[in-house]
């Protein structure tokens, strides 16, 4: 994979009911920890593998839950193994604007014969993260409109390389270039392994300067500054297509994780807590990329 409730009061004689302003919806910890756990008991979730289908199924189910309808971008991915068909989830909440937010992750494990690998962190953490994203941004008032984009064949089949990993994203990239769309994407924040009990979230080098300045600053408002660290290290990931296209992007990554590409990366070494403190930040992070993409 990678490396390196106010209320109204009413006066008026006879009022039978007080008036409420709903409260905006947070982030729920449990919830995602549900997702989190219902794809590590699917097991390996390789693509192009049955269980890979049986996860798109449930990520389609859980967002149609919330009213939200996903669509499908199926594709065919030339591999050292062969053409393996893949498949992208794309889940759209209209703005006010037609310029589009993408908030991405992979949900698709890195196949290992030596070891059952059911990637609790990589990647059913993230996958999980922006199912309760989803959740959290349906009945948001949204100033541009958001794309919760599941990426399929983000790991390497073999070896990582330029042209044996990232396939989902790189289809993508290649297919909004392809209808014109690319231009109509003003920032993609990618979510990857993100349930490390021992969170170590660093600035990616290659991502977008002001859009990491919006995550770590508001990670550091909202108090969690031991889990986004300040140090700079280089990764690849889903995020390179885009930047490569000219999409500002970020990568919200812990590699720092013991478990990486390990049969221990169970539900034992990862936490709710870590999981829910991204969601926090993303959700609150996103109002502040709204306020600066509106006046930019």
């Amino acid at each position: 994979m990678k490396r390196l409730v106010p209320l109204a009061l009413c006066f008026a004689i006879g009022c039978q009911a007080v008036a409420t302003e709903q409260a905006p919806v947070g982030f729920d910890g449990a919830r995602a920890w549900e997702h989190l756990r219902a794809q590590v008991a699917i097991g390996p979730r390789v693509a192009g593998s049955a269980e890979n289908a049986k996860t798109r199924a449930y990520i389609t189910s859980t967002l149609a839950a919330s009213g939200i309808k996903t669509v499908e971008q199926p594709f065919e991915a030339k591999t050292p193994i062969g053409t393996v068909k893949m498949v992208n989830l794309i889940a759209t909440l209209p703005g006010q604007r037609p310029e589009r937010i993408i908030i991405g992750s992979h949900f698709d494990t890195k196949l290992f014969k030596q070891f059952r690998f059911v990637g609790a962190s990589d990647a059913a953490s993230s996958t999980a993260a922006l199912l309760e994203l989803g959740r959290a941004l349906k009945d948001r008032p949204r100033p541009f409109t958001i794309e919760l984009l599941f990426l399929d064949g983000e790991e390497a089949v073999f070896d990582w390389s330029a042209t044996d990993s990232t396939y989902g994203s790189r289809h993508y990239v290649q297919n909004a270039k392809a209808t014109g769309s690319l231009q109509g994407i003003k920032a993609f924040i990618l979510l990857d392994m993100i349930g490390d009990r021992d969170l170590n979230i660093r600035r990616e080098q290659n991502s977008t300067r002001w859009l990491t300045d919006i995550v770590w600053s508001t990670a550091a408002r909202l108090g969690h500054q031991r889990q986004f660290l300040p140090e700079i290290t280089p990764i690849e990931d889903d995020h390179l297509p885009f930047l490569e296209a000219g999409v500002a992007a970020v990568d919200i990554i812990d590699l720092d994780y013991h478990a990486w590409h390990k049969a221990d990366d169970t539900l034992e070494n990862v936490s709710q807590q870590s999981v829910k403190i991204v969601g926090d930040v993303v959700l609150a992070a996103l109002s502040e990329i709204e306020k600066y993409l509106a006046k930019n």
